[in-house]
């Protein structure tokens, strides 16, 4: 038999936002994943792709297997998938999994629903590059910032009343509806709340440009007068602005909630949410798919019309955006993340440094580890040979194969393990 457990070297994604050098956790993980890396001081190393992505496919590090890719592999053997798996996804890996190093801020964007990815898939292939839908769920390793989903509609007024440039853009006829809208109407509110998003983001370039000149300048001058800006929410304020000038996505902080992560903490971003990762480490998985919808804090293409049109106008604190994990009940060293959607779930292996001998058990899907702390010897019957586990290793599993790892670190192991639980 082939082997159906071996490591990966994984492609690295150099994307300008990402954190430079070894700040970065990616180039960490990289590094001492393999140390025949050399990490460039001022390169920015923003995501590693652990997956069988066309564009980003995992190289296998294990001279008797011929195919050189995951993605090679898994088409040649489909059943690693697991059955149920290899059904429902036509024989592909259903999700990708990756480790984000965020230094300045990504797009405001949110990914499409099944039926509205075929419809843009259809009409601009150039721009929506599959028919897929995009769930994604992001992890912290560090302290991780983002924006997800729309603040509580009082937030959203008070700022409406503190900061008059915001006003101005949306008009008063809007900022008025929104502030008579009750909370026993959610309807009401919602179809208010996207009369004022959109009419901020379709705003006249020339007009958005001078009422955001005005604000940050206003900002600026009350910060160095020692003043509290936190009404006009105003450090986030200045930071964007710092990283992208003069762009609309600027004002998104007076509709979108700040979410912050602790290490392990979790945030689920569903179909039409709208998000922007801030600032941090995590790790990401997502469905197989590339669609997202831009409209703001990037050069790339944006399309405000179809991000207006898709969002989910439902307002809500930043507190329920934090998606909590349930300690196993088989193993209370695992922690799983499983959201509402059928493509991916992740599971958090703690293993304290009192134990010397752990079984990552075998499931009914392929499944890809990732060690973020600790070293081991890892043994499977469907292995080749013994393999060395360290920070930054990556393995991909089969469904079905377990492997034991002989523990050799003083403060045990941090693990991600990607998988379908169908």
């Amino acid at each position: 038999f082939p082997p159906a457990v071996f490591p990966l070297s994984c492609v690295v994604q150099n994307y300008s936002w990402g954190k430079v050098g070894l700040e970065s956790e990616v180039a960490k993980l990289v590094a001492s994943g393999d140390p025949l890396v050399q990490i460039q001081p001022d390169q920015p190393y923003a995501e590693l792709w652990m997956g069988a992505h066309p564009r980003g496919d995992a190289l296998i590090r294990d001279n008797r297997i011929p195919q050189k890719t995951l993605g090679q592999w898994i088409a040649d053997n489909p059943a690693c998938l697991g059955a149920k798996v290899k059904d429902a996804f036509q024989g592909h890996l259903p999700f990708l999994f990756k480790v984000l190093s965020v230094n300045t801020a990504l797009s405001i964007q949110a990914h499409p629903n099944k039926e509205l990815a075929a419809k843009l898939h259809a009409q601009f292939p150039e721009h929506y590059p599959d028919a897929n839908h995009k769930p994604e769920m992001a992890i912290a390793l560090t302290r991780f910032e983002g924006m997800c989903g729309f603040r509580p509609v009082e937030e959203i007024v008070s700022f409406l009343q503190n900061v008059p440039e915001l006003r101005a853009l949306i008009g008063e006829v809007a900022a008025e509806q929104l502030e008579r809208s009750g909370s026993d109407d959610p309807r009401g509110v919602s179809a208010a709340l996207r009369v004022c998003f959109t009419r901020l983001m379709k705003s006249e370039k020339k007009f958005f440009v001078d009422q955001l000149n005005m604000l940050v300048k206003r900002i600026s001058q009350e910060a160095a007068e020692g003043k509290d800006t936190s009404g006009s929410n105003g450090d986030l304020l200045l930071r964007l602005h710092s990283q992208y000038p003069g762009d609309i996505g600027c004002f998104t902080i007076y509709f979108l909630n700040l979410v912050r992560l602790e290490p392990g903490e979790a945030m689920f971003l569903g179909a039409n949410e709208p998000h922007a990762y801030l600032h941090g480490d995590c790790v990401e998985i997502m469905a197989c798919s590339d669609n997202t919808v831009r409209a703001g804090l990037t050069p790339k293409f944006i399309d405000v019309l179809t991000l207006c049109e898709m969002l989910n106008y439902t307002p809500a604190p930043s507190s329920s955006k934090i998606f909590p994990a349930a300690q196993s009940q088989l193993d209370p060293h695992v922690y799983l993340y499983d959201p509402p959607v059928p493509d991916f779930t992740i599971m958090r292996i703690e293993i304290p440094a009192s134990i010397k001998l752990y079984l990552i058990s075998a499931m009914d899907s392929a499944s890809i580890l990732l060690v973020i702390q600790g070293t081991a010897v890892g043994t499977s019957t469907a292995a080749a040979s013994e393999m060395s586990l360290h920070r930054g290793s990556v393995l991909f599993i089969s469904a079905n194969e377990s492997i034991s790892l002989h523990l050799s670190s003083p403060d045990g192991m941090l693990l991600f393990r990607a998988c379908c639980l169908l």
